[in-house]
């Protein structure tokens, strides 16, 4: 009996301390900051590079497993009984996490949560979503941001940020503004989507920091780190227009001395279409190549070493369907033919002390060819930039304080340019960003930057930030800017067409105010979803404007410094949320309200839309390696630059809206497929216009007749009284089209 009694305890035992395993996967696996704990134990694992974890000599029971990293938060409970479970995380993540690390706002970096200037931040998978040929297009589905064309021929365009025109955006690659005037558009192309970890956008001015061209935003394009890069990747589309783009991007590891990264982007569009029988190509033709090379050198001391390099060269043309290279720059048949050959050089540089001490530099060659019918337009642009910046913590202050130096050499065979323009700007810059308290802190900046042509320019700005908890913040920014103009490197209108470009005067810097007040609020969910809102409203004003004037004369375009004062103002919201079973959802809408005042006189200037909205839904099915998406963007009604009284088309654009679905499959970590359709409604803005392009029959004006005082005369062949003008564009005229890619990651 007594035998009998012990066996039983020992048995007791052996079930009460029976132990268990547990090995668990992670997919898909991105982040390294990842914890994995088993919380009833109070143990702590961390995953593999392939996001594998392992929990052993686990006692039998009920037990609880959360995963968490940054903004995510995931829980699962599991039931061991001597054995060895596999558990599986199926991790969704936001494309809008507000915990990531910034540059963009105060030229440092530091956390989203922590930053006093808003920083809005798109990463590579929101790109994905649509995929585009370049950044340009990309932009359309950033709610405040609008890429507008400037020309129905050649295609060219700017960025516009909360209703101001593309002279106002800043743009700048890894924080260099190596992206300016003359090479806006082509700063934008070629840059190879596999090479880009994410893009920041600061809207309002950045003129303390960034000098001139920050007065309406700032769009910051990052690459990636070449240790966190793939491999080798690969991702190639194509579309039923028979537009083709490639992207590769290749990492290279030279022992323990540097790593380097390369980027290639090619893209080909060669099938002229007219599917508005006006026999001019509805899109313009392009044949582009980009080559990207960042190196990271690792030095003995740590310290930061970077450079990079991009060649871009581009071959476009828009005209008559019959158009070829022997009639460019003829009055045989009517094109618009543009050769671009670009150079680009970023580097930063740590310096061996023990201080934060940066050297940053670029340096950038600019040769555009082109002809506008008859019209040649050959300019040179080259950029020199040279910036140093101390970082340092005092106590409660946090500090930048820097110089820098840009040299800007500009020539042109217009005749508005009589000799080269040699610009040399200095500049000194401090900001103070002081922790009052524990949930309050304000930043304090200046700029005073001398330019050889228009003296010394001050700007200044400050910014209030109220953080509640970590997902519910206040910010208040406001600030001056400045632009100094740069008027045929901006305005491609002042060179196509028949128009005759008219400067009345020297053209002043334009000056701005502006306030900003934002407000950020996170709601997590115990079940691993989330909701966000991101609300901000903003006020600015301006002095010096320079606005196209093109209704004083309709044959004309008339710029000088606004003899008045203009106003933009209105307010946005973003609006995120992920679920925990797929459903993903990122939710933009703004009203805004632009007016410029002439003589008291107010009026809405040009292509300026009174609200907007833009969406990206996306649903995955893990399981199945499936994942969808809906993109699109809404634009309200616009004035347009129509040609006189007589013109019968709309002197106002209709609500329009371009909407993009797409389906991808994942085969594995390496191979996924994409495909879709772009412009699903089939939306072009010739619906309900009897033309977009002003006489197209007629583009050298032969037939053209006019009054002693210059006015066109209407005639039987002309009833309308129009000239050849191809300016009136507000949208892009590609109706729908399918796609279908490729993409192949090596890890």
């Amino acid at each position: 009996m007594k035998n009998i009694f012990s066996i039983f305890i020992i048995l007791i035992s052996i079930v009460g301390y029976s132990q268990s395993k547990i090995t668990g996967k992670i997919k898909p696996f991105q982040n390294k900051a990842t914890t994995v704990t088993l919380i009833e134990l109070g143990k702590i694992a961390t995953p593999d590079s392939l996001g594998t974890f392992v929990f052993d000599s686990i006692p039998n029971g009920k037990h609880t497993i959360e995963v968490a990293f940054e903004e995510y938060n995931q829980k699962k409970q599991i039931n061991l009984n001597n054995e060895t479970k596999e558990i599986v995380f199926n991790v969704r993540t936001s494309e809008n996490n507000i915990e990531q690390v910034v540059v963009t706002g105060t030229l440092k970096a530091v956390s989203r949560l922590e930053t006093p200037v808003p920083v809005e931040i798109y990463t590579s998978t929101f790109l994905k979503k649509n995929p585009t040929s370049n950044i340009f297009e990309a932009l359309q589905n950033v709610n405040g941001v609008r890429p507008q064309l400037n020309c129905n021929i050649c295609n060219t365009g700017d960025i516009h940020i909360n209703g101001l025109e593309g002279p106002y955006t800043m743009v700048t690659i890894d924080g260099m503004p190596i992206v300016s005037s003359l090479s806006t558009v082509y700063g934008l192309s070629g840059i190879p989507n596999s090479l880009i970890d994410r893009i920041e956008i600061v809207k309002g001015p950045a003129s303390s920091l960034y000098g001139s061209e920050a007065v309406g935003g700032l769009i910051n394009i990052i690459t990636k780190n070449a240790t966190q890069a793939p491999i080798f990747s690969a991702d190639f589309f194509s579309t039923s227009w028979l537009e083709n783009n490639l992207d590769l991007g290749f990492k290279k590891n030279i022992k323990d001395k540097a790593n380097t990264l390369i980027g290639l982007n090619y893209f080909n569009y060669n099938s002229p279409i007219d599917n508005n029988h006006d026999n001019f190509t509805d899109v313009t033709l392009q044949e582009r190549i980009s080559i990207f090379n960042k190196w990271n050198f690792i030095r003995k001391d740590n310290k930061l070493f970077t450079l990079a390099g991009r060649f871009f060269y581009e071959d476009r043309w828009g005209g008559e369907m019959n158009w070829n290279k022997s009639y460019r720059g003829t009055n045989q048949v009517y094109g618009e033919s543009i050769y671009t050959s670009r150079q680009e050089l970023i580097g930063k540089y740590q310096l061996p002390v023990s201080e934060k001490i940066y050297f940053s530099f670029s340096a950038t060659n600019h040769d555009q060819d082109s002809f506008y019918g008859t019209t040649k337009y050959a300019a040179q642009q080259q950029i020199g930039f040279g910036q140093l910046t101390w970082d340092k913590k005092l106590g409660s202050h946090d500090l930048l304080i820097g110089g820098a130096y840009r040299y800007q050499f500009y020539n042109d065979n217009t005749t508005g340019t009589i000799e080269p323009e040699r610009t040399h700007i200095f500049s000194v810059f401090g900001q103070d960003e002081i922790k009052l308290a524990k949930m309050h802190s304000v930043l304090l900046g200046s700029r005073l930057d001398y330019n050889n042509n228009h003296g010394y320019i001050y700007t200044p700005r400050i910014a209030y930030k109220w953080k509640f908890t970590d997902s519910d913040i206040l910010r208040i920014n406001a600030g001056t800017g400045f632009r100094v103009v740069n008027l045929f490197t901006e305005e491609h209108a002042a060179l196509t067409g028949s128009r005759d470009v008219i400067v009345e005067e020297n053209l002043k810097p334009e000056k701005s105010f502006n306030v900003n007040l934002n407000y950020l609020k996170k709601i997590r969910f115990e079940n691993a979803s989330f909701l966000g809102f991101d609300i901000s409203a903003w006020y600015t004003h301006f002095s010096n404007q320079i606005i196209p004037d093109y209704e004083t004369n309709p044959n004309q375009i008339i710029y000088k410094n606004l003899n008045g004062f203009a106003e933009t103002k209105g307010v946005s919201m973003n609006i995120d949320y992920m679920s925990n079973f797929g459903l993903k959802a990122i939710l933009g809408a703004s009203i805004l309200n632009s007016e410029n005042t002439k003589d008291g006189v107010t009026a809405t200037p040009m292509l300026t839309e009174k609200y907007s909205a833009n969406w990206a839904i996306s649903y995955e099915i893990l399981e199945w390696n499936l994942s969808f998406d809906y993109t699109g963007n809404l634009y309200g009604p616009m004035r347009l630059p129509v040609l006189g009284k007589l013109d019968p088309r709309a002197d106002t654009s209709p609500v329009w809206s371009i909407q993009n679905i797409q389906t991808t499959y994942k085969w594995n970590d390496k191979f996924e497929i994409y495909g879709g359709i772009k412009n699903l409604l089939n939306w072009t803005p010739n619906k309900k216009n009897a033309f977009l392009i002003a006489r197209p029959n007629d583009p050298f004006d032969e037939n053209v007749e006019y009054y002693p005082n210059g006015d066109v005369k209407p005639t039987a062949e002309n009833p309308y009284a129009l000239t050849f003008d191809p300016a009136y564009v507000y949208a892009p005229n590609q109706g729908i089209r399918a796609f279908l890619g490729l993409r192949f990651t090596i890890k």
